[in-house]
């Protein structure tokens, strides 16, 4: 299905093939077959979309699909996760100056022998939590493409590739042994780049990209996921987290939005993964489509418990 796409929409397409610049848990990369087979049929068949809403972007996966397969006229990208935001703006404005501190961080890794690199990843998370308490997050300044040297570096060589934050805010994910991790991805960060050149980035909760939803506006909500078990949260990706009572408000703005006259697909854990009582999200999103799709969990200290589970996705259209 994928490679018709391509095929019908070729001259539409507008970007390279740019990929997700950071490991991310929850990334929707596995799930594109199964999103693409769900996008609204005018879209598909006409190989445009005049307005794309993203209100939690994470590593942008079906953000950088659409943007190769389609003519994506006007792009919004939004996340609360300050940190990423930073990533996703020094990308757009200063690749190329990126590039060349990744690569002399890159070079300096790879040097070392494993000792040495774990004692020069804690420097850099040190470093980076140290520059959290006085960095500007409001004005765009030199000082953002450090910061986002620190994001992209901690976020190649950190335990599984995880972006988690502690109670006061500091990233705190221990060292991973990778032989060679792909530090600066030069390729791909110009791509990114390229992709996101048209598109407005902003940090903020998902509320705030009501502003931005018209009629007709393709939606794509992927929060962070409502946890499986009490030991696979995954909503320590925001000092604030992500909790039921979020789950309920995204619901509402998901009900409102519809009465808009938007598109809307949403994707979130399945909790009957867990207890085949568990009716949460049916009784949420009760009256709109819901469909169970196969997926893998990657991301769980107990590698027994990685493997085949279902998904939820979740729209407002036939």
């Amino acid at each position: 299905m994928l490679n018709k796409v391509k095929e019908i929409h070729r001259s539409s397409v507008v970007t390279a093939n740019a990929r997700p610049f950071l490991k991310w848990a929850g990334g929707k990369t596995q799930l594109l077959d199964e999103l693409h087979m769900r996008l609204p049929p005018v879209f598909i068949e006409n190989g445009e979309i005049q307005r794309y809403v993203e209100p939690f972007v994470g590593g942008g996966a079906l953000f950088f699909f659409l943007k190769k397969n389609f003519k994506v006229k006007t792009a919004f990208l939004l996340d609360i996760n300050k940190e990423l935001i930073v990533g996703y703006w020094a990308i757009q404005r200063n690749v190329n100056e990126l590039i060349d501190e990744l690569r002399n961080v890159e070079e300096m890794y790879l040097k070392l022998p494993e000792h040495q690199r774990k004692a020069f990843y804690y420097r850099m998370r040190d470093g980076y939590n140290r520059q959290r308490k006085e960095f500007d997050y409001s004005n765009y300044s030199p000082d953002w493409i450090k910061r986002a040297v620190y994001l992209i570096f901690l976020n190649k060589t950190c335990y599984n590739g995880l972006f988690r934050l502690n109670r006061k805010g500091e990233f705190n994910v221990p060292f991973g042994r990778y032989k060679k991790p792909v530090i600066c991805d030069e390729e791909n960060l110009i791509k990114v780049s390229k992709a996101l050149a048209d598109t407005q980035i902003i940090c903020g909760d998902f509320e705030e990209s009501r502003k931005y939803i018209q009629a007709n506006t393709l939606v794509y909500l992927d929060p962070p996921y409502r946890p499986l078990n009490d030991t696979s949260s995954f909503t320590g990706y925001s000092e604030d987290g992500f909790f039921d009572h979020d789950q309920v408000r995204l619901a509402h703005f998901f009900k409102e939005m519809d009465k808009r006259g938007a598109y809307l697909m949403l994707s979130n854990s399945d909790p009957k993964n867990r207890d085949q009582g568990d009716d949460f999200f049916d009784r949420l999103y009760e009256g709109f489509v819901i469909e169970r799709v196969k997926a893998k969990r990657y991301i769980n200290s107990n590698a027994h418990k990685r493997g085949d589970i279902t998904e939820l996705i979740i729209r407002n259209y036939k």
